[in-house]
């Protein structure tokens, strides 16, 4: 390959892979020249080479700009390819994957497992950290675990206002709840550990066990009442587990509340084994009914409940801020926070406490209660009306995603390729076990406004379903 061909095919790649996006300004050719050590000649070639292959364009007196292309709607976009699955799901890779389609496909995001952005006080949040920035110094000692006192007391006093009796002591702030959970994991249990989880479960407990080396031990959940406390008394009996993963309230996918009663048979079985529980609560502030649900932590007399939360599905997700309440585990959980990551910024950490503190998060969180539990029945009653007999839906509690039980054995991976054929993505069931279970369902998303196009993208679902069948 002659110099100016190998410099144009280089431009060419970078503009491919984004590097150079549309409209950008090349380097001229006398700066490429100076920068590469070639000819100014073999720069002009090259650049020549790229505009007659339609790559740039030159503009008299400006220089030469990457060339717009032409706009190709999403429907006749080429799909991205479907993953193969070998008997042994990647979740990791799966979700991954997924969430790239999301991304890059501009397709319908009824497989996102984020909620509508727009409904979150961003901009008021954002008011408040440009305050603080301006007019307050922030030291680096803020940074450090267990984080920011006056977020601290505002998690706090949440709990107690619902009367939930919480230690601020206990309280480390985190990168979000992912990062909470994965700490609190660390925390409890080691590689080669085997931890209980709900089947199906929220891939992110599968993320964290993954990376540990642990393995998961997937344990029958109903779609109304949560974990099979029976069975997994029955599990404990015959072999050693380090910890159970749950989510008690509004369980991604299922979306069930978990009874009372039942939550206080699950925490007295693990308190008679002396196995700690991870509770993910991430979802607490989401229910649709006229009470704040109890988490495990409520009949937690021995420290051995590790609650995991955060702000990101209820108020901001611009600012990853969660927390841990750890228990007995308090102390090794601040420690490993310290060693993994240092500290969790302290800006975002106080704007969340400014808004916490002087607006009015309540009045959001009831608008937007009220539209979720609104677009779930939407959701529910499209799907089946529009999915083949036999379909079957659960019936959220809280939050914002819908999991439906596929009629006629329909593979979910399949559904999903055919699916980004048309423009949409769901949330195939794969994801959501590490044993390749439930590849007859979906998780689908309803935290976005309910449009047209929403229902076109499930009127086509359920004629794809049909035909998959």
């Amino acid at each position: 390959m002659k110099l100016y061909e190998s410099l144009a095919a280089e431009v060419e790649g970078q503009v491919a892979r984004g590097v150079l996006l549309e409209g950008e300004r090349l380097p001229s050719v006398r700066q490429a020249s100076q920068r590469r050590k070639l000819s100014i000649s073999t720069v002009l070639r090259a650049y020549s080479l790229l505009e007659s292959r339609g790559v740039i364009e030159s503009r008299p007196q400006s220089g030469f700009f990457v060339r717009a292309r032409p706009r190709v709607s999403p429907r006749a976009a080429e799909p991205a390819p479907a993953l193969t699955l070998s008997s042994e799901v990647d979740v990791s890779r799966l979700v991954l994957s997924t969430l790239r389609t999301i991304r890059t496909q501009g397709a319908a995001p009824l497989g996102s497992p984020y909620p509508d952005p727009a409904a979150f006080p961003a901009a008021r949040i954002s008011r408040y950290a440009n305050a603080i920035a301006r007019s307050r110094p922030v030291s680096v000692l803020d940074d450090l675990p267990p984080g920011n006192p006056q977020l601290i007391r505002q998690i706090a006093r949440r709990y107690m206002e619902h009367g939930v009796a919480v230690d601020p002591a206990e309280i480390i702030v985190t990168v979000g709840a992912t990062e909470a959970i994965n700490l609190c994991l660390q925390a409890v249990a080691g590689p080669g550990d085997t931890v209980a989880v709900e089947s199906p479960t929220f891939y992110a407990m599968l993320h964290a066990i993954e990376r540990m080396g642990m393995r998961a031990l997937e344990v029958p959940t109903d779609r109304r009442t949560g974990i099979d406390v029976d069975a997994l008394r029955t599990i404990l009996a015959s072999q050693r587990v380090a910890a159970v993963m749950v989510m008690p309230n509004f369980q991604n996918p299922l979306g069930f509340l978990m009874p009372d009663g039942r939550k206080r048979e699950l925490v007295a079985l693990l308190a008679e084994h002396g196995i700690p529980a991870i509770e993910n609560c991430v979802y607490d502030e989401l229910y649709y009914g006229d009470s704040h649900p109890c988490p495990l932590k409520t009949w937690d007399t021995r420290g051995l409940v590790l609650h995991c939360a955060s702000f990101s599905k209820s108020l901001t997700s611009n600012y990853r801020i969660g927390w841990a309440l750890a228990g007995r585990y308090a102390a090794q959980v601040e420690k490993l926070k310290f060693l993994n990551t240092l500290s969790t910024p302290s800006l975002p950490q106080l704007a969340i406490a400014d808004y916490l503190q002087h607006d009015g998060f309540d009045r959001h969180l009831r608008q937007v209660r009220k539209g979720y539990a609104q677009r779930a029945r939407m959701m529910a009653a499209a799907v089946l009306r529009f999915f083949p007999a036999g379909t079957r839906v659960s019936e959220p509690q809280g939050g914002y995603v819908l999991w439906v039980e596929l009629a006629g054995g329909v593979d979910a991976m399949r559904l999903y390729a055919r699916a980004l054929e048309h423009g949409i993505t769901v949330g195939p069931g794969h994801m959501f076990s590490a044993r390749g279970s439930w590849t007859h369902c979906i998780r689908l998303n309803y935290s976005y406004p309910w449009t047209q196009a929403t229902e076109a993208a499930l009127k086509t679902l359920g004629r794809l379903v049909a035909e998959l069948a």
